[in-house]
C-alpha cells in the first residue's frame, strides 16, 4: 500500500520505524507476529523526497483475517503509530480502517516466492523438526545405530540416504 506522508512528518515516521527496529521492541513485535502466525515478511519504505510511504507484506490466509489479527495485538498499536503519519489514516480500531487500507492498495504485477507452497506455520514446523533432527544426529546413540548391522537395511534405503545427505549439506 502507498500513502501520502503528512507534511513535516517524515522524520517522526523515520523515528517511529527506527524505534520498531530497536532490539527490545523488535523482540516484542516478533513475538506478536509469531503469535499471529501468518506473516512472512513486511517492508516499510519512505520515498519521493519524504512525501510518500510504502508498506508491503506477504501473509497467509485472507486479507480480512490478517488485518483483524494484527489489530488485536501489539502490532496494531505499531500500525497506529506508523500510519498516524499518513494523510487521512483513521486508526486501526476505526470501523473504516479496512476501507482506508483498500483505498491505498496497489496490486503487485508480479510476485515471486522461493517457497510458494509453504505457509508460515509449515515453515515454523520445518524449523522445529530440523532442530530436533540435528540434535538426534549429534548423539553418540544415533551414530551407534547407524553402525549397527541390524539397521543396515534401513540405513541403505534411498530415503534414509537422502535424509543423511540433506542433513550434511
Amino acid at each position: 500500500m502507498f500513502t501520502e506522508i503528512k507534511p513535516g512528518h517524515a522524520d517522526a515516521l523515520r523515528r517511529d520505524l527506527a524505534a520498531m527496529a530497536d532490539a527490545a521492541e523488535a523482540e516484542r513485535v516478533h513475538a506478536a507476529v509469531r503469535q499471529i502466525g501468518t506473516l512472512h515478511d513486511a517492508r516499510h519504505v519512505i520515498f519521493d523526497n519524504d512525501t510518500r510511504f510504502m508498506f508491503a507484506s506477504v501473509f497467509d490466509g485472507s486479507w480480512d483475517a490478517y488485518i483483524d489479527d494484527f489489530a488485536k495485538t501489539l502490532v496494531g498499536e505499531r500500525f497506529d503509530k506508523v500510519f498516524s503519519h499518513s494523510v487521512g489514516f483513521p486508526g486501526v480500531k476505526d470501523p473504516g480502517v479496512k476501507d482506508w487500507f483498500i483505498a491505498h492498495q496497489a496490486p503487485a504485477n508480479v510476485f515471486v516466492s522461493a517457497y510458494p507452497d509453504l505457509t508460515v506455520q509449515q515453515i515454523y514446523k520445518d524449523h522445529r523438526v530440523e532442530e530436533a533432527f540435528e540434535e538426534v544426529l549429534d548423539t553418540p546413540a544415533f551414530r551407534a545405530a547407524l553402525e549397527n548391522p541390524a539397521n543396515e537395511e534401513l540405513v541403505n534405503t534411498p530415503a534414509f540416504q537422502k535424509l543423511l545427505e540433506e542433513a550434511s549439506a
